[in-house]
């Protein structure tokens, strides 16, 4: 007799390959649209499936974990942060949790430096000039933005994703400078060209851009907190594509809104999609709808990373990609 498959749940809709796949592999229940599952229907998913398939936008609290049935037994989320799933609330339970860590680091970076250039060279204002119909010719005065060869980038966060900011950062010909809660090794520094800060007040106050590259936990909250980005220098900008929460963002509106400071590259937001509306009407504002990760190929490889936990776990063996309360 063929053993019974594997009960799994999926949040949001999917890349069709990816999905295909999981019809192959388990008995596993798709969305047919694409809108966010309600708190009521998370529950009764949590309490009928073996695994959980989150996405970002769902809030896996302690509540929702201790709704779950006892069937549950891997959260294998899509995508790398995890600070939607109360870990260890999950691990008390019994339940494991997964991710997709590393395939989204190219992707992010990429998306890094696009935000730097969209906001230091004014891609967005000469755009919104071509699609008006507004623009006359030539000028040698219209729509100066700086050259960034020479400018120093302070990237906040040198894990994965911001050491390939600084790659990146570093064939531009900008100065790369960064703060972690440790320094990298002797040979990392050398081979990134990178300088270490070991205080993150005296790197702000001194950096012609800023780069958020560090994930959201306790401690990370606020990091850029209003008496914080009052240390950057009024030429300055920032850019995020990696938690909305780490920035202050009411207190960066009303600097950005002030002209203390330069401008600003947002992927991510502290609310969600719940975006500050003064942030929309300033012209030295880049806001992007948390594209950093969105590319097909990167979607694809998170989807097989998350089939593969999935399937490990079946098989009886610790998922590859096991998050641990160690790990936030």
């Amino acid at each position: 007799m063929p053993s019974q498959r594997l009960s799994v749940v999926v949040t949001r809709r999917l890349p069709e390959p990816v999905e295909r796949r999981m019809q192959e592999l388990f008995d596993v229940r798709l969305r047919e649209d694409d809108t966010p599952m309600t708190r009521e229907a998370l529950s009764a998913a949590m309490q009928a499936a073996d695994v959980l398939v989150p996405v970002i936008t769902d809030r896996i609290d302690a509540g929702l974990i201790g709704q779950a049935g006892e069937r549950l037994r891997l959260i294998a989320n899509y995508g790398a942060g995890v600070d939607h799933v109360d870990v260890e609330t999950a691990r008390q339970r019994g339940i494991l949790v997964s991710n997709t860590p590393g395939v989204l680091t190219d992707d992010t970076a990429d998306m890094t430096m696009a935000l730097i250039l969209a906001v230091t060279r004014r891609l967005p204002e000469g755009l919104a000039v071509m699609q008006a119909g507004e623009w006359h010719g030539w000028s040698p005065t219209a729509l100066l933005g700086g050259r960034i060869a020479g400018r120093r980038l302070g990237i906040l966060g040198m894990g994965r994703i911001g050491q390939a900011v600084a790659r990146r950062a570093a064939a531009f010909g900008m100065q790369v400078h960064y703060h972690n809660r440790r320094r990298l090794r002797p040979e990392v520094e050398q081979a990134l060209g990178a300088t270490w800060w070991e205080s993150l007040d005296q790197m702000v106050a001194r950096m012609d851009v800023i780069s958020i590259n560090c994930p959201h936990t306790p401690s990370t909250f606020h990091l850029m907190n209003a008496r914080r980005l009052k240390l950057m220098k009024p030429g300055a900008v920032i850019v995020n594509t990696s938690r909305g929460e780490v920035i202050d963002e009411n207190a960066l509106t009303r600097m950005l809104c002030a002209g203390e400071i330069a401008g600003a590259g947002l992927d991510v937001y502290e609310r969600g999609a719940e975006i500050n509306p003064r942030l929309r009407e300033l012209p030295n504002v880049v806001l992007l709808p948390h594209m950093g990760s969105a590319t097909l190929e990167g979607r694809l490889e998170m989807g097989e990373k998350v089939i593969i936990n999935i399937k490990t776990f079946d098989d009886g063996h610790r998922p590859p990609d096991l998050v641990v309360p160690a790990m936030l």
